[in-house]
């Protein structure tokens, strides 16, 4: 048997014998309407727009193998018995672990899933393929049923289909009663499921959405009958894998028969099929759901028509809105041509392509670069290990996930960045509760307050990234909202002259919106952060960090992991105001006239931890309801001297504190501080404890000198690495659950936050090694990842990085995680070197000598200054990166003079001005890199 997946075709496009075999496998199908699907082998999984609109019943990763309400499509095969074309039938089900069962294999590309399906007891075979148009809120199950005998088959088809058609919440909060606002109603081509009511935590609501399922055959034909009724399908006794409808192949109720109170079901019953040898027949499924308002929209589409025929839609907008939606694709031509205009859509989105002298890491980079548009789509909810929230995005998932946006599609990522500092608070904190549109951020009218410490890390480094790939320096000048809810002075109070009325924006005294600079934003996150210490010096921990898990030492716990990535921050901050007074002319910058407390100080304030404790309180304090509205001018020379040493002392403090060795001289940062305000790592009783993350940081900002980071591989490689679960783990295990530090210390060693080998971690400890010249050791972490993750037989995932491995090696919480952006980040800008450096493009390529093909050629291709750039490295001799050097640069063909490219006097990159790419007036250039 074939124990992994193989790439086939010049795509990413991927095929698994046996898939079924494999236990937790999903695939994400969804489209740009907002339908988010899960298909599993037997196309178990769940169908959904929203938290309060479920198609198909809520699946968690267990489901995927307990429950029996699935997807389903029956072949009743006269006198011989009922075939399921998904496997999900008890007669299949009895099969299992005997060698008889079904031959079974699933293909899959960008948005698309096909499960093929061979029965030698019925010769025939099934071909399902799933997929979302682009535009609709239609799940599509295209089928095609083949005769693989030498004689005759007649068989009766039916698609059955559990419609749930409602909120998540219900399926413990009240299943029962909800099945009783359901209204029911067959028409011409399916079943229509429309509840009364919703009623959920937003309380009682008159429902607008209808759900349904219909369907066609290849020639248009609709179903001859259908079974609506869960309880009427499966019979007394029955089950979803023997239905008594399916068994018997009872006639079912025509169109127009309506049930009222009941648990629903799409069951399409097709009239009967008599196929000769080698024949096919195909069916179109539709799974859906539509509001009245989208159903009108649906309504002008089929007036502009011109047909002479307007149906009465004020009395039947939904039905006829979902009548015209699945006429689009009522035959099988039109079923294909939408799949085909799919499958190009999202192949375009990803516009990164990779060759290196492994085809499968190439092929892999290609689903890993698709991640971020999956991330954006589902948010962090709605797969089934992802069984939690209600869908969006966090604060950092915002920041992060525009990574990727700015390498592969960055228009108008420029808005979506100004959009996002809306977000944040005159505090310093930001809004925690995301809504769905762009901009969109809504109070927390529960008021429930927590204050994650990291969060005012990610905004610079997305806009960092931004303004080196597009030289767009001027974005510091641009003016952005501030969030204003209850929560002031960092989460410490209630502001009770606020409320609803006031909205959420922030208002001077004259009760306009006040503005400021993004630079404004910056240093606001960034330097209340630098005065909120704990009894050590360092950031406190507040709810937690990064790490959601360590959010147990609310009082007195100190992260000095994130108190390196602060001070990493106000460095190049810094280092970006020279650029800024370089580029602009300008020698000062306006700022809200309250920031001037934080900006000033020396060492001795620095020292004081009440006086910085009190600072940030007087500054905090002068904004808990309106501001002043008053800007004052500061020069930028006194900005970036004042960033700079704050930066320098937190570093020279953490240096001369934090560092921790072992018995046999190892040695490494502690990164915490526990709620007793103890030192969680080094070497004690119950053994050694060492996390990854506070090394992460030590070294990405600069705090780690280059020998300590020489330490710090060491250690990490002794007390962290493992190659068979992919590499590096999150900690070592602290045999104890530390209630002063976090939930985590309570789940199992190995497993997601206590000692999982976490993605996410992992790929920002490779970036932090590649950016400060560890190439070698930057390339052991993210190699670990991706030969752990195509390592099937023992990840048993798709192609893609997951967000942990656990503890047996097995990917965990696949596609939605911020890993898939930081690895193809890393790839592209610190392995393969191609970055933007205030808009111009600098090569800077730090790849193996085994990652060269057999013609000693490297290549990335990707969209810079708004034209596609192939990049190819020649380096025929493999030599390895600390050897070679940049000989010759080519552009589209004519050797550059060595002064037209030379970056550095070491000639380990070359540059090439942004003029050069705009002003040759192509869409395409070659820049041809010769290492010797």
């Amino acid at each position: 048997m074939q124990d992994t997946y193989q790439f086939i075709g010049e795509d990413a496009t991927f095929n698994l014998k046996n898939a079924e075999n494999y236990s937790y496998l999903y695939f994400p199908v969804a489209g740009e309407a907002g339908i988010k699907s899960a298909v599993t082998p037997n196309l178990s999984g769940d169908c959904k727009i929203d938290q309060n609109t479920f198609i198909l019943e809520p699946v968690s990763a267990e489901n995927l193998h307990n429950n029996r309400s699935s997807r389903n499509f029956w072949c009743h095969v006269a006198n011989a018995g009922n075939w399921s074309a998904t496997g999900i039938s008890a007669e299949e089900e009895s099969k299992k672990f005997t060698g008889l069962s079904d031959k079974n294999e699933v293909t899959a590309g960008l948005m698309w899933h096909t499960v093929t399906r061979t029965s030698d007891k019925y010769q025939l075979s099934a071909e399902i393929t799933s997929f979302v148009p682009v535009d609709e809120n239609a799940e599509i199950m295209y089928v095609e049923i083949t005769n693989i005998g030498k004689m005759q088959v007649r068989f009766t088809p039916t698609a059955a289909i559990p419609l749930y058609g409602r909120s998540a919440d219900n399926i413990r909060d009240h299943r029962h009663v909800t099945s009783l606002l359901h209204r029911i109603k067959t028409v011409e081509n399916g079943v229509l499921v429309t509840p009364t009511l919703s009623f959920d935590e937003r309380g009682h609501r008159k429902n607008d959405v209808t759900y349904f399922v219909c369907g066609f055959d290849g020639n248009g034909e609709p179903p001859k009958d259908f079974y609506p009724v869960v309880e009427d399908y499966i019979g007394e006794g029955g089950n979803f894998e023997r239905p008594e409808a399916v068994v018997k192949n009872l006639e079912g109720v025509k169109a127009g028969c309506s049930f009222a109170g009941c648990e629903a079901v799409g069951g399409l019953h097709f009239k009967e099929v008599v196929l000769e040898a080698g024949e096919t027949v195909s069916y179109t499924v539709l799974i859906g759901a539509l509001k009245q308002q989208e159903a009108a929209e649906e309504k002008t589409d089929y007036e502009n028509t011109g047909s002479d025929t307007v149906p009465d839609w004020k009395n039947a907008d939904v039905e006829h809105g979902i009548a015209e939606l699945t006429a689009k694709y009522k035959t099988a031509d039109k079923v294909k041509n939408e799949f085909a205009r799919v499958k190009a859509y999202w192949e375009e989105k990803v516009n990164v392509s990779y060759h290196t002298g492994d085809l499968v890491f190439d092929k892999y980079m290609h689903w890993v670069s698709f991640q971020p548009i999956l991330r954006r789509i589902y948010g962090c909810s709605f797969l089934p290990h992802h069984d939690y929230g209600k869908g969006g995005r966090g604060w950092r998932d915002l920041w992060q996930d525009c990574l990727a946006l700015l390498i592969m599609n960055p228009d108008g990522v420029r808005e979506m960045l100004l959009s996002n500092f809306a977000g944040v608070r005159m505090d310093g904190t930001n809004a925690t509760i995301i809504g769905e549109r762009q901009g969109e951020f809504i109070a927390d009218r529960n008021n429930i307050t927590r204050v994650w410490m990291d969060h005012g890390v990610w905004p610079f480094f997305t806009t960092k990234l931004y303004i080196d790939e597009t030289g767009d320096i001027e974005i510091l000048d641009e003016q952005a909202a501030y969030f204003k809810d209850r929560q002031v002075v960092r989460g410490t109070k209630k502001d009770d002259a606020w409320d609803e009325a006031y909205g959420c924006w922030q208002k001077t005294k004259t009760q306009e919106i006040y503005k400021g600079s993004v630079l404004e934003h910056l240093l606001l996150q960034n330097l209340t952060a630098f005065y909120e210490v704990g009894e050590h010096g360092h950031i406190l921990l507040r709810g937690a960090d990064w790490n959601d898990a360590l959010d147990m030492a609310p009082e007195r716990g100190e992260s000095v992991a994130f108190t390196n990535a602060y001070a990493g921050n106000l460095k190049d901050i810094a280092e970006l105001l020279k650029t800024y007074q370089e580029k602009t002319g300008k020698s000062t910058v306006f700022l809200a006239k309250e920031i001037s407390v934080l900006l000033g100080g020396d060492g001795k304030l620095y020292d004081s931890v009440e006086k910085k404790k009190e600072l940030l309180l007087s500054y905090a304090e002068s904004c808990v309801h309106n501001v002043s509205g008053e800007k004052t001018e500061v020069p930028v020379k006194e900005l970036i001297e004042s960033l700079s040493d704050k930066a320098e002392w937190m570093m020279d403090h953490i240096r001369s504190t934090e560092w921790v060795t072992d018995s046999e001289g190892n040695g490494w940062f502690n990164g915490y501080y526990d709620n007793h305000g103890r030192r969680v790592e080094g070497e004690f009783e119950q053994g050694i404890r060492m996390m990854l993350t506070s090394q992460v940081f030590a070294v990405m900002a600069g705090t780690a000198k280059e020998e300590q980071v020489k330490e710090i591989i060491k250690s990490a490689d002794r007390y962290l690495y493992k190659e068979e679960v992919g590499g590096y783990r999150l900690n070592t295990d602290f045999d104890e659950v530390k209630m002063d530090l976090g939930r985590m210390f309570g789940f199992a060693y190995g497993e997601k936050e206590n000692g999982a080998v976490f993605s996410h971690m992992a790929v920002m400890y490779a970036n932090a090694l590649y950016r400060r010249g560890f190439a070698a050791e930057g390339y052991k972490a993210l190699s670990a990842l991706y030969r752990q993750s195509v390592n099937f037989p023992v990840s048993r995932i798709y192609p893609g990085i997951p967000e942990y491995f656990n503890g047996r090696g097995r990917g965990m919480y696949h596609y939605l995680t911020g890993a898939a952006s930081w690895y193809m980040l890393t790839v592209i800008t610190e392995m393969f070197g191609v970055k933007g450096k205030c808009g111009d493009l600098l090569l800077m390529p730090k790849l193996m000598p085994e990652q060269f093909d057999k013609n000693g050629l490297a290549k990335l291709s990707l969209f810079f200054a708004g034209v596609n750039c192939q990049v190819i490295y020649e380096n025929k001799e493999k030599k390895a990166f600390d050897i070679y050097q940049i000989e010759e640069v080519r552009f589209d063909g004519r050797k550059l003079e060595q002064e037209e490219w030379k970056a550095d006097e070491a000639e380990k990159s070359a540059i090439i001005p942004r003029t050069k790419l705009e002003e040759a007036g192509k869409m395409l250039h070659e820049v041809y890199v010769v290492l010797k």
